[in-house]
């Protein structure tokens, strides 16, 4: 039968026989086997030798803990008996607490480094310094020296607006909706009024602080507040403070208006009456300046 073997490629070849008996020690896992002592191995041997400690030194203090509860139970006073050095030590409120709040400095690092912002660009009424430590009006030292700083640092991290940029902000895309009055800045996106197609929707991405002390939403949709009464005036305060201190709406910064033309008319109110009364006004006091300067003159 050697033809056979010829014919299927000769001999196999000879068992491997592993002659560096030397560098060998038991195996950790299986009984009466040896295993080498490469570098590959050498993690799960050294996990045997932790295992083995562990054991007897859990092994060490149930003994102790067996002679402390004997003497316990004969009356004798003994010592508080140590903590099990083999037992898994619970990580506690202060230990996730602290997880907590390593967690938050991380999210807050990670949202400044990709959106710029340390609240990834959500600026809700409940992350405003102010709404938990308003700034006082009387002077208390130190609550209105730390108030002032507080008030400065907010104010320091609020964005400052172009008029494009603000008209951006006006729910598309899912943008937040935003509306300026006299340069301050407000969220309003909770408000269902200020959607698209609510009745207030047209103040959204503009200063109309014109328009919130006349009434004329169609026409006043401008930031220029020329010409108008102390009452208006009065009323254009007031809305500011409403948005100010409104639970769902909060200020996120100041838009940048380029500077008006003095010389440019000032936009008509759009009662007629309200118009000419505003027209009257403005050529009598331009008649009392024109006299006070000729008598200036004649006194000269």
């Amino acid at each position: 039968m050697s033809w056979l073997k010829h014919m299927a490629g000769g001999d196999g070849p000879p068992p491997f026989i592993d002659k560096d008996d030397a560098n060998k020690v038991p195996d950790p896992s299986i009984p009466d086997r040896m295993v080498s002592n490469k570098s590959a191995n050498r993690p799960f041997l050294a996990y045997k030798e932790y295992r083995e400690e562990q054991q007897a030194l859990h092994a060490a203090w149930l003994e102790k803990k067996k002679i402390h509860d004997e003497k316990v139970a004969r009356g004798e006073k003994v010592e508080p008996l140590e903590r099990d050095p083999t037992a898994a030590e619970e990580v506690g409120v202060l230990g996730l607490l602290k997880f907590i709040v390593i967690l938050l400095v991380c999210v807050a690092l990670a949202g400044k480094f990709f959106t710029g912002s340390y609240t990834w660009e959500h600026r809700s009424k409940w992350l405003q310094v102010n709404t938990y430590w308003p700034v006082s009006s009387d002077f208390n030292f130190p609550t209105s020296f730390i108030n002032d700083k507080i008030s400065n640092a907010t104010q320091t991290n609020q964005r400052l607006f172009s008029e494009r940029m603000l008209a951006e902000y006006n729910g598309k895309d899912g943008k937040p909706l935003y509306l300026a009055i006299d340069g301050d800045v407000f969220d309003v996106t909770k408000g269902a009024a200020y959607q698209p197609g609510g009745s207030y929707h047209h103040f959204v991405g503009t200063d109309a602080a014109r328009a919130f002390a006349t009434g004329c939403f169609a026409t006043h949709r401008t930031h220029d507040l020329r010409g108008l009464t102390e009452k208006e005036l009065n009323s254009v305060a007031h809305w500011k403070k409403f948005y100010a201190n409104h639970k769902d709406y909060f200020k996120v910064g100041r838009v940048n208006h380029p500077p008006i033309d003095p010389a440019s008319p000032i936009p008509e109110h759009c009662d007629p009456k309200k118009a000419k009364a505003a027209k009257e006004a403005e050529e009598q006091k331009r008649r009392d300046k024109e006299k006070a300067k000729k008598s200036d003159h004649e006194e000269l």
